[in-house]
């Protein structure tokens, strides 16, 4: 079974001159100028039993002007690192996608150049999957550089039921789990009386508990996480990440995957220690964020049609988490929880918080709602996605690719 696991990081600029305007924002790019995380990331695979695999690490600009340096940063990393990693690591940066833009129009094949991008969380997602199946792999493993390995088996798990059937289903997807800084599984964030209507966490940890807490090992799952992920190509090269999707795109992608037929399974021993940066963005703006992805993906669901060789899917099937924000009460949840957050900020003398918590409000009634039918978009952009994974399975086409990666 050929494998690549894959680490997308993502980088900004020098922290003297930080984000602006028309940069890409990420939850916690690594300035320039600082390590960051990658480097832990990948020493932390010298403890892993099974180095059978290729890493491919996608090196990600906040900025076009940024590119080449950040490509360069990430080359030094992966140099220094290994040694201790034991494994074949391959660089992929925006040198190696204007050259995989370049074959595609050369070939005539213009159309899927937008397919390919390195801006935006699901569009990454897309070249996680894009590399390895280039590469002729079976298996694509989707980790995150602020993450550590700390299962010596967490490889022989990866791959002990992926491509296999399970009770009649075959598991074409595996997620595993996080653990945090102190290893329990669960978030652990402060009460505030806004989250009484934005039940988030109590939820995630209701689903976590009934999922990751319990037995049988190996489930279906309401819920994945993006940065522990292990997808075989019979889903790869037919299901994409939804670009219409900024952030939230690891369920959203298990959304999709559902609507085409796929049974996507959490294996409770499967985890990865997870150690993020602390987020710099206020509440107000992380709200803002779920309540765009959330109106979207209630929409996209909400817009099913009889489609051949798909499967119509119902918000309930989510629940607890995230079926709790895919329902209709949605509306009335984002009111009142945005209502008491308004009244801590002002509370605490921030007057633009409170004033922005109550703009959630009314984005959730029109510029969140979505502008054209996701369902049939998802179509559209599956038709393409598997066009273009076809044409990269030609023999040639996927040879030319391999040189212009390794």
């Amino acid at each position: 079974m050929k494998v690549k696991v894959v680490i997308p990081s993502y980088w900004g600029r020098d922290s003297n001159v930080g984000w602006k305007e028309g940069d890409a924002i990420y939850d916690h790019p690594t300035t320039l100028d600082s390590e960051g995380t990658l480097l832990r990331a990948i020493q932390s695979i010298g403890i892993l039993k099974d180095k059978n695999f290729q890493l491919v690490i996608i090196a990600i600009a906040t900025a076009e002007d940024i590119e080449t340096q950040v490509e360069k940063k990430v080359a030094d990393i992966i140099k220094s690192a290994s040694p201790a990693a034991e494994v074949e690591i391959l660089l992929f940066g925006y040198s190696h996608l204007k050259q995989i833009h370049e074959l595609l129009i050369s070939e005539g094949r213009k159309e899927y150049i937008d397919l390919l991008q390195l801006r935006g969380y699901s569009d990454i997602r897309n070249l996680c999957m894009f590399i390895p199946h280039a590469l002729g792999s079976e298996v694509a493993v989707l980790i995150d550089d602020d993450e550590v390995f700390k299962d010596p088996k967490f490889m022989l798990k990866a791959k002990e039921f992926i491509g296999r059937s399970i009770g009649g289903k075959t598991v074409n997807a595996v997620a595993g789990y996080y653990l945090q800084a102190d290893g329990d599984y669960h978030v652990k964030k402060p009460f505030r009386p806004w989250m009484e209507y934005w039940d988030q966490y109590y939820k995630m940890n209701e689903a976590f508990d009934r999922i990751i807490g319990c037995e049988p090992r190996l489930k279906e799952t309401p819920f994945v996480f993006g940065g522990n992920m292990v997808i075989h190509r019979n889903l790869f090269t037919v299901v994409p990440f939804d670009p219409g999707i900024t952030r939230g795109e690891d369920i959203d992608f298990l959304i999709n995957a559902k609507m085409f037929g796929f049974s996507f399974f959490l294996d409770n021993q499967l985890s990865i220690k997870h150690l993020p940066p602390p987020k710099t963005h206020p509440t107000w703006m992380q709200l803002r964020e779920d309540i765009y992805r959330f109106i979207y993906e209630r929409a996209k669901i909400e817009h099913q049609k009889e489609v051949k060789g798909m499967t119509k899917i119902y918000s309930e099937e989510f629940d607890p988490y995230p079926g709790c924000f895919l329902k209709m009460n949605l509306e009335e949840k984002i009111e009142k929880a945005c209502k008491l957050l308004s009244e801590e900020y002002l509370a605490q003398g921030d007057r633009q918080g409170s004033e922005e918590a109550l703009n959630n409000i009314t984005i959730a009634k029109t510029d969140a709602v979505p502008k054209f039918d996701p369902f049939q978009k998802l179509c559209e952009l599956q038709k393409r996605w598997q066009e273009l994974m076809l044409f990269v399975s030609h023999k040639e086409i996927r040879s030319r690719i391999r040189d212009i990666i390794l």
